[in-house]
């Protein structure tokens, strides 16, 4: 049963061009199933997490994080009554509707990807300032309690499995970790339920464990938090003035401990930024490439490229648009195919981001 704060699909504040409604889906399905039918959703698959062209296939992508992100939103967002639709979704780059580019989001989900992070102030991204002027995501209150789900998922998500992926990588080891906040417990746990266990499976369960600990604490938390704040509807929580999904002081102290580990460890580490900078080169040398030669960006990129003409400022965003969507492996052929001497050394890795 749904609380009266959630956000209700049939009171959304609209797309910004008008659609009729589906008679079977509601508008937050909608949005759900348009991104992961989308060419961008698609290509989340060969574009990585930590590691950049890694050998073997059991590293994170962007695809796997975002799936584990979403089961953790599902997660919380059932436990607390929330719409759990809303927080799967996490903007004009497709061009795959006769009436429109991009994929005409709700308010509501495009006021989430926006304010994630809590209000956005100051001056604003030229992409979203663009799109608030014409569709006002009233930047300056916190989002919906299923976008701050949303948010705390993604960081329970990435915490996890850059623990994971960090052993496999041997950034570090069990023994580095066991004495963090919340991994000493789980290991000590593990140890007295199943002593003698192999190295492989004691990891994974401690793992679980303080993966788990990580979603109770928010649900646990967050619950007196809405019960505390009164709100009786989603504008209500939107105009408290401060968020209502949160961990624990105790479990942020102990999470701020994990990722300072991972920032040094793992974000930071030499080899990591050896190779960090040779991926930056291949950005800082594909964009001014593009931007002073577009004709040797792909056909279907020539109205768009036409469009901005002389300014020089929309045409600089088309190339990063063309850039950032590119996957890994293409974004390294193409460096190599026009321009050469292209970095390509073992096991890739790039900062988390």
């Amino acid at each position: 049963m749904r609380a009266s704060f959630a956000s209700d699909p049939s009171l959304t504040r609209g797309r910004r061009v008008h659609e009729d409604e589906s008679n079977f889906r509601s508008s937050f399905q909608r949005d759900r199933d348009r991104i992961i039918h989308s060419s961008a959703f698609r290509r989340l698959k060969h574009k990585t997490q930590v590691f950049v062209e890694h050998e073997g296939d059991y590293y994170r992508t962007r695809l796997t994080h975002s799936i584990e992100v979403a089961q953790v939103a599902r997660t919380i967002a059932g436990a607390l009554g929330l719409n759990v639709e809303l927080t799967e979704a996490v903007t004009s780059l497709e061009r795959h509707y006769a009436e429109f580019d991009g994929l005409n989001l709700t308010w509501e989900t495009l006021e989430g990807i926006a304010k994630h992070n809590g209000p956005v102030l100051g001056a604003l991204p030229h992409a979203l300032a663009d799109y608030n002027a014409a569709h006002d995501l009233e930047l300056h209150t916190h989002a919906s309690a299923e976008a701050q789900v949303a948010a705390l998922a993604d960081d329970i998500a990435y915490n996890n499995h850059d623990l994971h992926d960090g052993l496999r990588a041997g950034l570090f080891t069990e023994g580095d970790i066991a004495e963090l906040p919340l991994l000493q417990p789980a290991f000590a746990q593990v140890d007295a339920l199943y002593p003698g266990l192999d190295a492989y499976r004691r990891r994974h369960e401690a793992l679980r464990r303080v993966f788990g600990m990580m979603v109770a604490d928010v649900i646990e938390t967050s619950r007196g938090l809405l019960a505390g704040a009164g709100a009786k509807t989603a504008q209500g929580i939107r105009e408290l003035g401060r968020p209502v999904i949160r961990f624990s002081p105790d479990m942020w102290r102990d999470l701020g401990a994990i990722r300072k580990f991972l920032f040094t460890r793992m974000y930071r580490a030499p080899a990591v930024m050896v190779i960090r900078a040779d991926v930056t080169r291949v950005v800082e040398e594909l964009f001014p490439l593009f931007l002073e030669n577009p004709a040797l960006m792909p056909a279907d990129w020539a109205n768009s490229i036409a469009q901005a003409a002389a300014d020089r400022t929309m045409l600089a965003r088309i190339v990063a648009d063309y850039i950032a969507g590119m996957t890994d492996r293409f974004a390294l052929q193409e460096h190599e195919r026009l321009i050469g001497d292209t970095p390509r050394a073992g096991v890739h890795v790039a900062q988390r981001g």
